[in-house]
């Protein structure tokens, strides 16, 4: 099976080519950027393909992440994947960017707890809590970074996302003390495709997955937006 990935979920801007056959990434580029993901991830996409040798046409499917994470990049990358697929008439899957931030762990079947933890800023986390055999101990949630803290009760556990620094600084003193901390920016590319190639399309829709609300709201009243709208 052919998979392109496809993440802009965070602080980059990534895409690859897997081979299950061969077990290998033909081809894969991440660039770090907190913004811009629009401008740069089809020109990038195209590099990919071609350093790959595959046409659109030679895929056999398209993974991307979903989320949590920045809303603009989140946008651009799952409209270009549904993009992507429509026009190569190829399947697409979605897989979170909690999910993708464990899966390394997880496939080295280890008997301790994963913690995946993303910046939601204002003193938050998105965070989920998996077994090391993958199995959910602690559900995606969004919630302050002390509430999240009661995580250490599973005893010693790995950390991982671009918060997990943020979480290793404030672990409860008189816990077991984290067996790893991986702050990635973002998710490694390559475990995006191999998740992308073990879900399904029916479980695993390419769509945004929110924990909570944007930050910026349009306002209720139809009349003020159309103010808004022209002023701008």
């Amino acid at each position: 099976m052919l998979i392109l990935a496809i993440d802009t979920a965070l602080d980059a801007c990534a895409a690859g080519v897997l081979d299950t056959d061969t077990g290998t990434l033909i081809a894969q580029e991440s660039q770090a950027m907190k913004r811009g993901h629009a401008e740069a991830l089809m020109p990038l996409i195209a590099r990919v393909i071609q350093e790959s040798g595959v046409t659109f046409a030679g895929l056999d499917r398209i993974a991307v992440t979903t989320g949590p994470g920045s809303f603009t990049g989140l946008r651009v990358g799952l409209s270009a994947a549904r993009g992507i697929a429509l026009a190569a008439n190829k399947p697409v899957v979605g897989l979170t960017t909690l999910t993708a931030y464990a899966a390394p762990i997880v496939s080295q079947n280890g008997e301790q707890a994963v913690i995946s933890a993303i910046d939601a800023r204002h003193d938050q986390v998105y965070f989920q809590v998996v077994a090391g055999n993958g199995s959910a101990l602690v559900r995606p949630r969004v919630a302050p970074i002390e509430e999240a803290l009661d995580v250490s009760r599973f005893g010693a556990m790995h950390l991982v996302g671009n918060a997990a620094g943020i979480l290793a600084e404030r672990w409860t003193a008189d816990a077991p003390p984290p067996i790893s901390v991986d702050a990635q920016p973002a998710p490694d590319i390559a475990w995006v495709a191999w998740l992308g190639a073990a879900v399904s399309p029916d479980t695993a829709p390419a769509r945004p997955f929110y924990l909570r609300a944007p930050d910026a709201k349009l306002p209720n009243d139809p009349l003020q937006r159309a103010s808004q709208h022209s002023a701008s």
